[in-house]
């Protein structure tokens, strides 16, 4: 059975927000950011907090845990109880001692959120510090304690690193020790998994699930993943644009949902059975990858050692207008071959051969005839687009770089804002103007506008919520199917793959381990990593668009 089956009536409550009005300044002159909104967390109980992007969901943890922006946002109506402390009354001398005392947060992401320049032991240490009159060697003690209770491999080691030092789970269970420390009533959590592959997904769920069991923490969990809302929740609050449209327990909601946008955020979830197959084109491979390696360090002054192997011996190719997924866990060598193939690094051995050229070895003068052919669009596009640059700026830049009139390519680029689905007179606004979903499509714009052969897109869809994410692969698929653009298409998420993907290659340790149509490889995998990765899929039994378990009647 998917759902947990916990009763929660006689449990202590923990969180109460009740009718909570959250504002603009008054010169805005805007409807609340947040509309009257309730909601009840007891004592041991998970609650996922769901909605797109806009809806609300962060700017209610951001009250919890008064880290409202000053000057930006006001709690002008309702209240919020930590077992029966009004928070909206205490000072922020006094949030600030609750903070981690008795109300914890894990944000989506912990390289933004840890300090670069201290190891991370002593970042966990530092809560102690601020919080308690420890002494130093018990203080080291605790932390030791904690961080073995989230299965950190090598703990003194890891005690002794610095952030960019560990891998992105092993930062996320550094956040989470640093939450869970002090034993906090509460937890919070802002989509802690949406960057992370599924199998480390897996065990980061598992782990709170564990921590929660042992502590007794209340916990928030704020996502757009209704397949990890499947696994973890015992209830479910659904937001849309400030108001709470719908709240039920987990399986009441997945079989049946009473209102349309909760329906809607259902349907979007991509299914992990593979579309149907479409024909084969004729014709030789657009993009071949033979006997691709790459290699990081290796050598040294005094004595040689073999260096990392990212890429070992990957060989595969793509026909025109198909779509190659690669999928594998962090450090499976996926990025590393897009990086390649990009031509963003240098492989240290093997063939790229781009319409019968090959570019592997190539300078970097000897590429730029090649690049209009192969581009790119990266996870984050806030991050890829110049924020000083007007999207036109950024459209245009390339095509006349490449000869074209600076007119000619405006003209291209108020057509390809329409195609993307945004208006023409766009082309004058900035990055940050822009939702996070509509700032992909601009990117997927400006890589279209340079009419490649070649589109990469790396991670592209697994920071969006589940609604975005759908417009944007539907988007992908049009464009493909005008254009006949050939997709390599980068993702841990096996859903995504499942959806956009004509063939799928799955690496494991920079090795190719199973490859062929998507149909064969997600329905029937043959390699054992295959199927554990298909078996970690969050929600992997239930049929979200038609509310059932797949199987059942």
């Amino acid at each position: 059975m998917l759902f947990k089956t916990r009763n929660f009536d006689d449990a202590k409550t923990v969180l109460d927000i009740s009718d909570l009005v959250v504002s603009l300044p008054p010169a805005a002159k805007a409807k609340p950011v947040l509309n009257g909104i309730s909601l009840t967390i007891r004592q041991g109980e998970t609650v996922c907090l769901v909605g797109e992007s806009g809806s609300g969901k962060s700017v209610t943890s951001l009250a919890v845990m008064g880290l409202l922006p000053k000057d930006a946002l006001f709690v002008t109506g309702g209240s919020i109880s930590l077992s029966g402390t009004d928070l909206l009354a205490q000072s922020p001398g006094a949030m600030q001692d609750m903070r981690a005392r008795r109300v914890a947060m894990i944000f989506q992401e912990p390289m933004t959120a840890l300090n670069p320049v201290l190891r991370v032991g002593e970042q966990i240490e530092e809560v102690l510090e601020s919080h308690t009159k420890l002494p130093a060697d018990e203080r080291r003690r605790r932390v030791i304690d904690i961080m073995e209770q989230v299965h950190l491999p090598d703990v003194e080691r890891v005690y002794r690193s610095y952030p960019h030092q560990l891998s992105g789970g092993q930062r996320q269970r550094i956040m989470i020790a640093m939450a869970l420390v002090l034993e906090p009533e509460l937890l919070i959590a802002d989509e802690p998994t949406t960057a992370l592959d599924v199998t480390t997904q897996k065990q980061i769920l598992s782990l709170i699930a564990e921590l929660q069991e042992k502590h007794g923490t209340a916990v928030l969990f704020i996502t757009h993943d209704m397949g990890v809302v499947a696994e973890i929740a015992d209830s479910v609050y659904v937001m849309n644009h400030g108001d709470m449209v719908e709240h039920a327990p987990i399986e009441t909601l997945l079989r049946d949902p009473k209102k349309d946008y909760t329906r809607k955020l259902l349907a979007a979830v991509p299914s992990l059975t593979p579309r149907a197959a479409r024909p084969a084109p004729g014709g030789d491979p657009v993009l071949r990858v033979e006997q691709l390696n790459m290699v990081y360090g290796g050598g040294g002054l005094f004595k040689r050692h073999p260096g990392t192997h990212a890429a070992k011996a990957v060989t595969f190719d793509v026909a025109r207008g198909r779509t190659l997924g690669i999928v594998g866990e962090s450090g499976s060598g996926k990025s590393t071959v897009a990086r390649c193939i990009m031509r963003l690094i240098q492989p240290t051995s093997g063939a790229i051969r781009l319409r019968d050229s090959d570019i592997a070895q190539l300078t970097r003068k000897q590429l730029k005839p090649h690049r209009q052919h192969l581009q790119v669009v990266f996870q984050d596009p806030f991050r890829s687009l110049n924020p000083r640059w007007t999207v036109g700026r950024s459209l245009v830049e390339g095509p006349v770089n490449y000869g074209q009139s600076p007119a000619a390519a405006r003209e291209r680029a108020a057509e390809l804002m329409e195609i993307v689905g945004l208006p023409r007179d766009s082309l004058d606004r900035y990055p940050h103007q822009f939702s996070g979903g509509q700032r992909q499509r601009i990117a997927i714009a400006r890589a279209v506008a340079m009419e490649p052969d070649v589109l990469v897109a790396d991670e592209a869809v697994s920071a969006l919520d589940v609604s975005v994410q759908a417009q944007v692969l539907d988007l992908l698929d049009e464009l493909q199917e005008k254009l006949g653009i050939t997709i390599v298409f980068i993702t841990h998420d096996l859903r995504v793959a499942a959806q956009i993907c004509d063939d799928v290659l799955v690496m494991q340790r920079g090795v190719v381990v199973e490859q062929g149509a998507a149909a064969d490889v997600l329905a029937n995998p043959q390699h054992d990593y295959t199927r554990s990765l298909i078996e970690a899929a969050p929600g992997r039994s239930w049929d979200f668009a038609n509310f059932r378990e797949l199987g059942a009647a």
